[in-house]
């Protein structure tokens, strides 16, 4: 049985609002009266949220003013137990991060999670988003895509092995410091001609859209790439379920002619195509004999 479940009587209100990814001119009217109503704000970095009012041409709280309080990862499981405290004795507490929507790679999932466990009512004013904007101007597929995130810091090369054979367009964030690093990673796994963007600075003064190959853009990189980074990268090409034995060797050294190591492309022809591995892999060495 499904419970749609309303909040009880005296219960408050979460509200999640969407802040500009860059151009304060992209604040919708509905989140600047928020702002300026709001009693209680919980923000990921108050002083740029200050400094967004500023520019915004708003007092945060009105003329009686706001509690702010920061609210990031490193207090985010604290804090999001305050919160629930006012939110329990009816209070409305408005949650912003710097950029975006607060839950998508930024703190706000583990209070929604909260508040829907208790039934307490949460909204959202919905605002610009990185992902979404990086993906309508990448000039790849849009008809189906995932949110990838932030790559791991550790096991990248095992992560973008499992996800090579994604066929949805993919958008992940990245950090100046490491972004040649993961296209670089991504250029080995995925194979140097797959199609993808570099989406740099959003919506601001020095928005750059970098397109190409991953291996052109892995070596683009290497010079330092600066600003907030998004990255889509083309889904991998649909392979036939079923295909000859002449196929599956192709297959296989097509990713090979594009960098991948041979053990991986037997690996990922297989996964893609459902054959048995031991049978690519008995192919590609001559072991059996085409039929």
């Amino acid at each position: 049985m499904v419970e749609d479940v309303g909040g009880t009587r005296d219960s408050g209100r979460l509200v999640l609002a969407g802040l500009p990814i860059g151009n304060v001119e992209d604040a919708p009217p509905r989140l600047l009266h928020a702002l300026e109503g709001a009693r209680v704000i919980a923000a990921e970095d108050t002083r740029r949220l200050k400094q967004f009012a500023s520019r915004a041409g708003i007092r945060l709280g009105g003329d009686s003013g706001a509690r702010v309080v920061s609210y990031y990862d490193a207090n985010e499981s604290r804090r999001s137990e305050e919160l629930l405290t006012d939110l329990r004795r009816g209070e409305e507490v408005l949650v912003v991060t710097d950029a975006g929507m607060p839950g998508v790679s930024d703190p706000g999932y583990r209070l929604a999670a909260a508040c829907a466990d208790e039934g307490i009512p949460v909204t959202a004013i919905p605002g610009p988003s990185a992902v979404t904007t990086a993906l309508v101007v990448s000039g790849l597929p849009t008809d189906r895509f995932c949110f990838e995130g932030f790559p791991p810091r550790k096991g990248l090369k095992g992560y973008l092995a499992e996800i090579a054979g994604e066929r949805r367009t993919m958008v992940f964030f990245e950090s100046p410091h490491r972004i040649a690093a993961t296209l670089e990673a991504m250029a080995d796994a995925f194979g140097a001609d797959r199609r993808a963007a570099v989406c740099r600075e959003l919506t601001k003064t020095y928005e750059q859209v970098r397109r190409g190959g991953l291996g052109e853009l892995a070596r683009w990189a290497a010079d330092g790439v600066r600003g907030e980074i998004s990255v889509v990268v083309a889904g991998a090409r649909p392979r036939a379920e079923l295909t000859g034995d002449d196929e599956l060797i192709a297959a296989v050294a097509e990713l090979e002619d594009e960098g991948v190591r041979r053990k991986e492309a037997i690996g990922r022809v297989a996964k893609e195509t459902g054959v048995p591995k031991r049978r690519v892999y008995d192919l590609v060495h001559g072991v059996v004999a085409a039929e």
